[in-house]
């Protein structure tokens, strides 16, 4: 049964929803208060990551974010704040810092990333699609003992779990990236991920859908949700109300305020992360990760992307140029011929990421309404498992088998 469907959110989930929602033949719409320009989806690393088989909510994880949450230079900083949502989601992420909860989730993070791979490439090679693609993997570069020991542990583990990963030498990094000069002891390479232009990808994706017929209402910011009967009968925007069949809700780290307008307990917090991208040539060939400063290199088409921080602080997008600078100094510590001017510090960008306590996205549908179905709190992941959520909503709206079980996504899951 075909139905009119209206996703709210156009970020990387709520199009790729819409992408996998019209070829079952469904009438699309996207309703988002932004211009569809920038944006979490447009800012982040670009990383298709099944390496990334660690949830954010881990042993120790806790104990580290209340030692840096006084130190505003630090990969996770946690603006302390008097506030019941935030005080709420910092129980329940403490409560899931367990390696019980690790161990449950790594098959499943795995299993989602690599289909999301999977669907990426598919995407690109049915539609034609440009947009950046490359498989060159994901080094993990380790300037201490400490943190190489701990990177060699994760390799092996990935490595249990089927993913191409192994340590990886100074001598051999030499010889990946002849052409630039690395201030690191070691590290560890997965040679299973993946990365992109977000741009590129975006762009494609919505001519595709305006071209397909799904209708685009951008600067439109979704103020009221009419119930009726336990499920939606209507939204309201700033200038008219919406109706349709079903509902998405992907509209990123703004879905926890959405949700309270259903009586939902969704549980989210922002995570803010800045960007600055680099036009002159670097010689960085492969993206990498820089683990004790937890910076993040991309080579991407015409520019080289160097991406960090977890900035824990509220719905804003006020830019912190002290945590901007601390991102350039990594970048000049690791990599001592490159440094990043004073102009590519001054444009760099800031996005919001959905964060849910337990590192875990939200993706089906909540029993407290029945004709909405959601995909957000994706935290770092988002990009990497855009594809894959876009087409497990699909099958959840139209009532197909699920290609994954989404019991560890559940919604209305308890902490």
């Amino acid at each position: 049964m075909k139905k009119e469907i209206i996703i709210i959110g156009g970020g990387i989930i709520g199009l790729c929803s819409a992408y996998y929602l019209h070829k079952e033949g469904h009438k699309v719409s996207i309703i988002d208060q932004s211009n569809l320009e920038g944006g979490a989806s447009y800012v982040n690393a670009g990383y298709v990551c099944p390496s990334h088989i660690i949830p954010l909510a881990a042993p120790g994880a806790m104990k580290q974010g209340v030692k840096w949450m006084f130190d505003k230079s630090s990969p996770l900083y946690i603006k302390p704040r008097l506030d019941a949502d935030f005080i709420k989601w910092s129980l329940a992420f403490n409560k899931s810092c367990t390696t019980k909860h690790v161990n449950k989730s790594i098959p499943i993070i795995r299993d989602i990333s690599l289909l999301s791979q999977e669907l990426y490439g598919d995407i690109r090679r049915d539609e034609g699609f440009q947009f950046q693609l490359e498989h060159k993997g994901l080094l993990m570069l380790c300037q201490t003992e400490k943190l190489l020991e701990e990177e060699i542990k994760g390799a092996n583990l990935a490595r249990e779990y089927g993913l191409d990963a192994s340590e990886i030498s100074l001598d051999e990094l030499k010889k990946l990236e002849p052409h630039v000069a690395i201030n690191v002891k070691g590290g560890a390479y997965y040679k299973c991920d993946s990365h992109m232009t977000p741009q590129e990808f975006m762009s494609a994706m919505k001519t595709y859908l305006k071209e397909s017929g799904v209708a685009f209402f951008a600067n439109e910011k979704v103020n009221d949700i009419t119930l009726k009967n336990g499920a939606i009968s209507a939204i309201q925007t700033d200038t008219k109300t919406y109706q349709a069949d079903e509902f998405v809700l992907a509209a990123g780290s703004w879905s926890g305020l959405l949700s309270k307008k259903l009586n939902l307990q969704l549980l989210l917090q922002a995570g803010k992360g800045y960007c600055i991208n680099v036009k002159e040539e670097t010689g960085i060939s492969i993206p990498a990760i820089l683990c004790e400063a937890r910076v993040a290199i991309t080579p991407m088409h015409d520019f080289t992307r160097f991406a960090g921080t977890m900035e824990i602080a509220g719905i804003n997008h006020n830019i912190d140029t002290f945590r901007v600078n601390t991102i350039a100094k990594a970048v000049s510590n690791y990599y001592p011929e490159i440094s990043l001017s004073e102009q590519d510090k001054n444009n760099a960008q800031a996005g919001l990421r959905p964060v849910s306590p337990d590192g875990m996205p939200y993706i089906g549908k909540s029993k407290k309404c029945k004709n909405l179905t959601i995909a957000t709190g994706h935290a770092m992941m988002g990009w990497s498992l855009g594809a894959a959520t876009g087409k497990l909503v699909s099958e959840v709206i139209s009532n197909q088998k699920k290609t994954l079980n989404l019991d560890a996504f559940d919604p209305d899951r308890t902490f």
